[in-house]
């Protein structure tokens, strides 16, 4: 495959942007909680994403990473997108209403489906076939809400073994 200049760009300044915002915005006495945010929605970001990628749902015409591995985007299933779920999990809005949390929900997802169908549109980083970015939008909502569920069980559990021990 001919090399593309665009395609890289994008990845490559993609990865740089996560990495600022990351050093920028995740305290150091909450790495624990980046790190299982993290390892959390890389587990489920392989799964998904390889299921809508051998059905044939998306395709990658250009991978930047691991091409002969899997077919699916190295670098938006196992750093870009689970790097994104660690911010929207430190930042979640616990205490305010249920409406605040579903709009905090769609606004994450909302940015990344738009981010994803612009990328579509103009590069070939990614290619729609039986998807569309409702699909994204459903999905990703999704996907960040099992990890928030899943992050408040995992230290509601460790809290309560904080306080078993005080």
């Amino acid at each position: 495959m001919p090399y593309k200049k665009r395609e890289n760009v994008v990845v490559a300044s993609s990865c740089i942007i996560i990495i600022l915002l990351l050093f920028n915005f995740v305290p150091r006495n909450k790495m624990r909680e980046a790190h299982i945010s993290f390892l959390f929605q890389q587990a489920m970001t392989w799964f998904f994403g390889l299921l809508v990628v051998e059905k044939g749902l998306i395709k990658y015409p250009y991978r930047t990473f691991f091409k002969k591995s899997n077919k699916s985007s190295f670098a938006f299933e196992f750093f870009i997108y689970p790097a994104i779920t660690i911010l929207f999990n430190l930042y979640y809005p616990e205490r305010r209403s249920c409406l605040s949390k579903i709009f905090y929900i769609c606004s994450y997802s909302g940015v990344i489906t738009f981010l994803e169908t612009f990328t579509e549109k103009y590069t070939d980083l990614i290619e729609y076939k039986k998807w569309n970015g409702y699909w994204s939008f459903i999905t990703l909502s999704i996907t960040c809400f099992i990890s928030r569920v899943y992050y408040r069980w995992f230290f509601k559990k460790e809290d309560k073994m904080r306080l078993g021990n005080e």
